[in-house]
């Protein structure tokens, strides 16, 4: 109970901080949504589900009171004097009380549903009693009934098989750093050697891609080639707990963006949508091409991920003297500067968000070159880094993989180039203006 009451203030305290930096419900809900899909036991991957979802339900009943833009999974057509304060809150809160039970334990589960019907209870209570409240809330519960009803049968909780392999070149279980950084509580876990994350996710149906593998980009380089040695020896200098050649900033970045990319880039989004006086209408249709964009690169990348099994450079520099490249120096007793998350190397997913986010945001604004400044969460919360350009933004967040040992450059520059065409295409084909 004492954990449900404090995680209960902290969405209060989120919803006011959103209020007072944006005057818009649409950022705050999304604000919610990414507290109440962690506190459920959702990670940095499946919560980009869950807020695609929020995202998408927010834009269709918001075009359903008046249509400004295609909608995605609800067609109807509301109220035209329903409140959209309204229907945005009920939208948001009836797909994550849907979505939530999909993952966590049931103790979590039970927090993340008390969590958002206590935002939902303090936004209807702002919101004058009337015809326009009712029809509001009607068109909100509408919209997320069909954007949950679309995703029920996505294959995101399918259990799928997977045996890692044991050549050279091939992902198996690797360590964190001793100790682990960022600290895992679980002393069973901090070690590191976990199993493969969420293998059957390769198999999700994408939100808007024709098929996960439409864009599968050409795969790591050959062990034995000149690419895949410089991509090693660049990973072995900069990425080490001890490395000397990572200068303060490159160690600050890899861990400013060590975040989720998910929540990062919907807090750029909110922050640009502050910036840019975007009002529900417009900023809901940036978080649910941003959100559809980012969901479909994590689905692209594992299909890519597991596809190819790559190795990651821990495992890689401890057994290089298996691979069969004479200019690869084994290193046994080498660890990460950063944690690495148990997935194959290639592409580097957090690398497809960014590009996908990015590209997304340009297309949308009509320009790359917005200025912005963001400040990181958890687990390295509070850093500030500003920025001059989307694409800038999204080149330092793959570095900074590469800066935390986690990945060889080849994955996170063929990762941007993946989320590039994710997201160029989300943005030129989906939620377009209205033509009615």
């Amino acid at each position: 109970m004492r954990t449900t009451l404090a995680v209960l203030g902290l969405v209060v305290i989120a919803l006011g901080t959103a209020q007072a930096a944006t005057a818009n419900e649409v950022a705050e809900w999304n604000d919610v949504a990414v507290a109440v899909l962690l506190a459920g036991g959702q990670n940095n991957l499946t919560l980009t589900r869950g807020l695609t979802m929020v995202s998408v339900a927010m834009h269709d009943a918001l075009n359903a009171i008046q249509r400004r833009y295609e909608p995605y999974a609800f067609d109807g057509a509301g109220e035209p004097n329903a409140t959209p304060e309204a229907a945005v809150a009920t939208a948001a809160r009836d797909v994550l009380v849907l979505a939530v039970p999909v993952f966590g334990t049931p103790s979590q589960q039970a927090t993340a549903i008390a969590m958002a019907d206590a935002a939902y209870t303090s936004a209807l209570a702002k919101i004058a009693d009337g015809p326009g409240k009712t029809s509001g809330v009607a068109v909100g519960r509408a919209a997320a009934a069909a954007i949950v009803g679309l995703r029920r049968d996505d294959g995101a909780i399918r259990d799928v098989p997977y045996t890692p392999g044991t050549a050279p070149g091939q992902w198996r279980p690797h360590p964190n750093p001793v100790p682990a950084d960022p600290p895992i509580p679980n002393p069973s876990l901090a070690p590191g050697y976990s199993a493969a994350m969420l293998p059957g996710w390769r198999h999700v149906t994408p939100f808007t891609l024709l098929s996960a593998a439409q864009f599968r980009p050409a795969g790591p380089p050959p062990l034995i080639s000149e690419a895949y040695t410089r991509d090693f020896n660049e990973v072995k200098s900069l990425g080490g707990k001890t490395s000397t050649a990572r200068t303060a900033e490159q160690s600050q970045i890899a861990r400013y963006w060590y975040e989720g990319s998910g929540q990062g880039w919907n807090r750029i989004v909110r922050v640009v949508g502050a910036s840019r006086k975007l009002d529900r209408w417009d900023l809901a249709r940036l978080l649910a091409l941003t959100n559809m964009a980012m969901a479909d690169g994590f689905i692209a990348g594992f299909n890519t991920r597991y596809h190819y099994d790559f190795w990651r450079p821990v495992t890689a520099i401890r057994l290089a003297d298996t691979d069969g490249n004479p200019a690869t120096g084994a290193d046994p007793d080498w660890e990460t500067f950063l944690n690495t998350p148990p997935i194959p190397d290639y592409p580097s997913t957090h690398s497809v968000l960014g590009g996908a986010a990015a590209a997304v945001l340009a297309e949308v604004l009509g320009t790359d070159r917005v200025a912005f400044m963001m400040v990181s969460g958890p687990p390295f919360a509070g850093i500030s880094r500003s920025f001059t350009s989307f694409s800038g933004a999204a080149q330092e967040n793959a570095d900074s993989r590469v800066y935390a040992g986690l990945h060889f450059r080849t994955a996170c520059r063929d990762g941007i180039a993946l989320g590039q065409k994710i997201g160029t295409r989300v943005a030129r084909m989906y939620l377009l203006p209205s033509r009615r």
